[in-house]
């Protein structure tokens, strides 16, 4: 089956665009055919992958796609064995400019436009805004599934329910198919008490409900190997925070 996955969080600086970007190569690494969609104005993963979002047209920006400006067209070439819909900060309009638009269910819009690639992809991810709006509806209407990175602060924590509870409110509207395949503590500090103190909650309130992987430890090397351009398993070989996120990807595969 194929798999649409939206990396969501309402939170900024969730680590949103590096799990899309290096949970993708992992993917691909295993011989899947991955697409990559960014959902968000701030473009983080469209830089994470070497593009430059100034120079990103309309035909190419998923905002075109969005607002029936252009078809929905992938990134010409592969970068790291995985292809792009790339955006810029257009897309932050989208809402402004659907919303008059009675004929389309605006909701449905990602959806309506990712049908038009869906059998040439095996692993489609969708990197979220970090905002519960109408993008995010979007991403998540479009999705199978969805990942939540989500980091082991207790302010991070708190917001948890209200994502949960738009995910919940999506499948009660019709969206029945949509599961949460996992939940990714992200930018995780064992010498931190609040963080080993976070993870455990996390562990207790969801057990047995949602899956919650081994955490993602917080490393400087992510910031680098995002302004390299490159995924963390290609700019620091052999480190053990690779085979982690390798085996979320072999998770997936098995969801």
């Amino acid at each position: 089956m194929k798999k649409i996955i939206a990396v969501v969080n309402q939170a900024g600086g969730a680590g949103k665009s590096t799990l899309t970007q290096n949970l993708g190569y992992h993917l691909a690494l295993k011989n899947n055919r991955v697409l990559l969609i960014d959902m968000d104005p701030q473009a983080s993963l469209t830089s994470f992958m070497g593009l430059n979002k100034n120079e990103v047209t309309v035909e190419k920006n998923i905002y075109g796609a969005l607002t029936d400006k252009a078809p929905l067209t992938v990134w010409d070439e592969p970068i790291h064995g995985m292809r792009i819909v790339p955006t810029n900060k257009q897309l932050a309009s989208t809402e402004i400019e659907v919303i008059q638009d009675t004929v389309v269910d605006n909701r449905m819009r990602l959806r309506l436009a990712l049908d038009q690639v869906t059998e040439d992809f095996d692993y489609i991810l969708i990197d979220c805004p970090p905002s519960l709006g109408l993008l995010s509806v979007m991403s998540l209407i479009a999705a199978t599934h969805a990942v939540v990175p989500l980091q082991t602060q207790y302010k991070c924590y708190l917001g948890t329910d209200e994502l949960l509870g738009t995910i919940a409110r999506i499948k009660k509207a019709g969206h029945s198919e949509l599961k949460i395949a996992c939940i990714v503590p992200i930018m995780y500090d064992a010498r931190n008490k609040q963080d080993k103190g976070i993870l455990e909650e996390i562990k207790n309130q969801l057990e047995g409900k949602i899956h919650v992987t081994k955490p993602i430890p917080k490393s400087t090397y992510f910031a680098d190997a995002s302004q390299e351009h490159v995924p963390f398993a290609l700019y620091k070989k052999g480190h053990p925070t690779g085979k982690l996120l390798q085996d979320i990807a072999t998770y997936i595969e098995k969801i």
